[in-house]
């Protein structure tokens, strides 16, 4: 009983749902201010994000006519959970050193979670708009998740000679080595930021929910506490992902000390690089996304997986 009471304090309070809630309110505030900075406008308060939760979670819920109503209620829950188990099994591997072979598969996974579950939600609304945000959500993940898995690749291939034999997918070991301090951890650093930044929705990858084409997209036709369920995923994505490339690529995230205060340094970096992309770039066609990640990053990420091998076969730490 004691273990079941302490894997839902781990779930629902911390590291997991409350915990990353409360830090992902926070990342949002951070998003939302230094764009409006960047913009010269003022930004909201600080409460703000906290705000719009709880007034959508007041607000009624609509369910379009014409909708599959069972898998229009369950998308948001299901890509919600698919966060909130990726959060709690990093903060887990980083406090608790919870860490289990294979881990990174599993982590890889459950990002595609949201993704999945946006396009599962916005194709049984039965709105036109949806399902031109549905097509183009899924032409985004299909564009990013292969250089996202090669980029991957190259850090195993780096750490696979600085690691325990049979610790080559473990997160914990990973994120003992900081691959970004070489070229094609380099290239694979900026690919996968990317990547994440298409994940996350953020311009110029904001495809599938741009408000000025077809009105939100995906989103459109969700209100009340399912489209509070929504802004609540994205607000923890902001937080599992960063932490995630932290891990994989900028030698993970202390949690005492001088290790703990770097660690923050390095999600604050990763926040940031994603809030000047967001806020220097037009956004892309569709077809412009799906060329860029499948040509140009395809082909860098080609490069950096044999500089890996090269320098793994070598020993050149830098390539």
């Amino acid at each position: 009983m004691s273990s079941a009471l302490s894997n839902l304090f781990w779930i629902l309070i911390f590291p997991g749902f409350l915990f990353t809630v409360v830090l992902g309110l926070a990342a949002s505030w951070i998003v939302r201010k230094v764009s409006a900075l960047v913009q010269w406008r003022v930004g909201p308060p600080f409460a703000q994000p906290l705000y719009d939760i709880m007034k959508l979670m007041g607000k009624e819920i609509l369910l379009p006519q014409e909708a599959q109503r069972h898998v229009f209620i369950a998308a948001p829950l299901v890509g919600l959970a698919g966060v909130l188990l990726l959060s709690t099994m990093l903060w887990r591997i980083t406090i608790a050193e919870t860490a289990f072979v294979g881990d990174i598969i599993v982590a890889i996974y459950l990002m595609v979670l949201p993704s999945l579950a946006l396009i599962l939600g916005s194709s049984a609304s039965a709105s036109p708009h949806a399902a031109i945000g549905t097509s183009r959500e899924m032409k985004l993940v299909l564009g990013y998740e292969l250089p996202l898995v090669l980029a991957f690749v190259v850090v195993i291939i780096k750490t696979a000679g600085h690691v325990e034999p049979g610790q080559q997918l473990s997160l914990a070991a990973i994120s003992e080595h900081a691959t970004v301090l070489s070229v094609s951890g380099m290239l694979a650093f900026l690919a996968s930021l990317l990547c994440v930044q298409a994940k996350l929705g953020f311009v110029p990858f904001d495809i599938a929910e741009s408000e000025t084409e077809v009105a939100s997209g995906v989103i459109i036709e969700y209100s009340g506490a399912l489209l509070a369920v929504w802004k609540l995923m994205h607000a923890m994505m902001l937080v599992a992902l960063p932490l995630f490339l932290v891990m994989v690529f900028l030698g993970g995230f202390g949690t005492a000390g001088w290790p703990l205060v770097a660690g923050i340094g390095k999600y604050v970096l990763v926040l940031v690089l994603i809030i000047l992309i967001k806020n220097t770039n037009p956004r892309m066609r569709i077809d412009q996304a799906m060329r860029f990640f499948w040509f140009y990053c395809g082909i860098a990420l080609a490069v950096a997986v044999i500089l890996a091998t090269i320098g793994n076969y070598y020993g050149i730490s830098w390539l």
